[in-house]
């Protein structure tokens, strides 16, 4: 009984634990497994059911629209940023490198590399959102009801990061191509330029040379983006929303849910900023390894462009799930609430503090 109050007392305090909260009681238990933070409408006004093959093409759907769209709105500062990256001697500040990058190529030029922005990036938020619900269901369902509630946080870090895996081969081939016109002048102006020349001059190995990095960038990346997303959205509604999110709009619902996004993307640019330089400077450096670009970057170079990149994935991650959230609207899909303490654990609780 000391050991489950002091688990208690503990859990209630970390924000990434995985708490028996005291707002669990008050809701009835969901007969669903874990799902992404949202309200559940009724059944009868759902258009599929939970876990079909229609709901997880909707929902990668939504994360073509989400990731396509959000990356090329800010391909600009995108730009801005991985030259900072590259050169950091001519691109010294985020000013400074709109200043040089608006000199050399006019407004036009703060365009560059926007088509295979668009196509990655669809690419992967297709696998990232959509694989993320497949898999954490699977390891929901492998884990149990029990399991799953107690251990949620690390059920969210598993399915982000294995959707990951698969999200960052489909963009690999683009982002190569992207952070070459980006950042090589003249080297080519568009995606059918790009394309073909890097086939021509260092076969498949120069797409794909760059995804081990991209997977160190984007995997803790991504486990942070849905775990710290899923947590923070329940804590806002125990600790900031003045009412319980079953009495909150749609639209409201909405806003919390652009709050936590951009809360989870400060804390994916800090984890994933060293990977993304070495994979900016990886792509423009022929014949490089990754271990060779980090050590000629240093420390202090492998943290050039942070504040660039808080203020761009910040604004991405919100953006995301606000987008995200919006398709499950729409299309009327399953959004079942946060995971509530089954009620087999609750009794549990109950015998151990009463023994």
């Amino acid at each position: 009984a000391m050991l489950t109050k002091k688990y208690l007392e503990t859990s209630q305090k970390n924000l990434f634990s995985s708490p028996f909260t005291e707002r669990a009681a008050k809701y009835p238990r969901s007969t669903r497994t874990l799902s992404a933070a949202s309200v559940a409408p009724s059944a009868d006004q759902n258009s599929c059911e939970f876990g079909s093959m229609k709901y997880y093409a909707l929902c990668g759907f939504g994360g073509i629209l989400s990731c396509g769209i959000t990356h090329t709105a800010v391909v600009p500062l995108d730009l801005v940023k991985c030259r900072m990256q590259v050169d950091p001697a001519k691109y010294q500040n985020i000013t400074k490198g709109f200043k040089v990058s608006m000199a050399e190529g006019g407004l036009r030029g703060l365009a560059k590399g926007w088509a295979p922005t668009f196509i990655g990036y669809s690419m992967q938020g297709l696998f990232k959102f959509g694989f993320y619900e497949v898999f954490k269901e699977l390891y929901s369902q492998i884990l149990g009801e029990e399991k799953s509630y107690l251990y949620r946080t690390s059920l969210y870090l598993a399915a982000s990061a294995s959707a990951e895996f698969f999200a960052d081969i489909a963009l690999s081939p683009m982002e190569a191509v992207k952070v070459r016109i980006q950042t090589q002048p003249g080297w080519a102006g568009t995606l059918r330029e790009g394309l073909p020349r890097i086939m021509q001059e260092e076969g498949l190995r120069g797409l794909y040379k760059g995804l081990p990095p991209l997977w160190m960038r984007q995997i803790p990346y991504t486990m942070m983006k849905f775990a710290a997303f899923e947590r923070t959205v329940e804590f806002l509604y125990k600790y900031v929303v003045p009412k319980p999110r079953n009495q909150c709009t749609k639209p409201e619902q909405l806003v919390i849910t652009f709050a936590a996004g951009y809360i989870a993307g400060v804390f994916c640019a800090l984890v994933s900023h060293p990977a993304d330089s070495v994979v900016s400077k990886l792509n423009n450096d022929k014949g490089s390894t990754a271990v060779q670009v980090a050590r000629a970057l240093g420390w202090k170079g492998l943290w050039k462009g942070l504040v660039a990149r808080i203020i761009m994935i910040g604004t991405l991650t919100g953006l995301q799930w606000f987008i995200y959230d919006t398709v499950k609207v729409v299309f009327r899909l399953p959004r079942p609430p946060p995971p509530e303490m089954p009620e087999s654990l609750k009794r549990k609780l109950e015998a151990e503090q009463s023994s």
